[in-house]
């Protein structure tokens, strides 16, 4: 029977690979990890405060933080007070959720913090229009994928969008992984994070802004739509699609016509088509 060396030569070793086949006796032989593959890139890691007093000092700050996560057996009471006063979300969680985020010594307290500062949904309206410009708002519906999100930010950017609306929860964080598949597009575009989208479809309908409802169970499409009025474009989450309120909500309801054997889009490129018909549309009544 062959005998194998024990060293490991005789075998192959998953992940590992030998410098050479020749060494002298008695050396040891050197095995380094494998390359990463070309293309493939690790997320990067969030924008984290971590320990009671640096987290306070956050919250005291004009940091955007995107959400907190609160020990559950824990309790702050100021943490938790400015955290509502700012209305950002905390969580309750378990001890090891918290240890998945950091081993550091994080005293039961981790806030995650935004690569961008939030601004006001109205404030863009009023500036838009006293701009002497026809508002063009992109509102996203519980789009959780980071990377979504920042390919629709890039496009929203290109065609002119005034502003994208997320709800404050359950949305994609804005993050390091956002900025970067955005291109830095979120540098120049406006982010408003909003507690209720149901109550910013009103204020939107109320100062003169269609919304329309991108939604394959809608009977329209999209090239039927007027887009060179006032417009707020509402796009549902991958799972879901658009919630159902905010359907009801909506003035219009379109879909974009497919032709072959697949019944939906990835929502960035569903978004993409939707908002260069907006700008098609624009570009031939100027």
């Amino acid at each position: 029977m062959e005998n194998r060396k024990r060293s490991g030569l005789g075998r192959s070793s998953e992940g590992f690979k030998k410098t050479g086949s020749d060494s002298k006796p008695g050396q040891k032989k050197r095995y380094f990890a494998k390359p990463t593959p070309v293309g493939f890139e690790k997320p990067s890691k969030p924008d984290i405060v971590f320990g009671v007093q640096s987290v306070l000092e956050t919250l005291k700050s004009t940091k955007e933080i995107e959400k907190i996560l609160l020990q559950r057996d824990f309790g702050h009471a100021e943490v938790e007070k400015l955290a509502r006063e700012r209305e950002i979300p905390l969580q309750r969680v378990p001890l090891e959720k918290l240890n998945r985020v950091t081993m550091k010594v994080h005293q039961g307290v981790i806030a995650f913090v935004s690569a961008v500062n939030y601004a006001k949904t109205s404030n863009v309206v009023a500036d838009t229009f006293e701009q002497g410009e026809t508002p063009l708002l992109l509102v996203l519906d519980r789009i959780t994928d980071v990377r979504n999100f920042g390919a629709i930010a890039r496009t929203a950017e290109c065609a002119g969008v005034n502003a994208i609306v997320v709800p404050a929860r359950g949305a994609a964080q804005v993050n390091a992984d956002a900025m970067k598949t955005s291109v830095g597009a979120l540098n120049h575009l406006p982010v408003c994070r909003e507690n209720s989208l149901s109550q910013v479809v009103s204020e939107l309908q109320q100062s003169g802004i269609q919304v329309v409802a991108c939604t394959e169970k809608a009977n329209d499409e999209l090239y039927e739509i007027d887009f060179t009025l006032p417009t707020a474009i509402l796009m549902g989450s991958e799972e879901d699609g658009i919630s159902d309120n905010l359907l009801e909500q909506a003035d219009f309801a379109t879909k974009i016509p497919m032709m072959g054997k697949i019944g939906s889009l990835n929502v960035s490129v569903a978004t993409a088509i939707i908002l260069y018909e907006a700008v098609r549309q624009r570009q031939n009544n100027k």
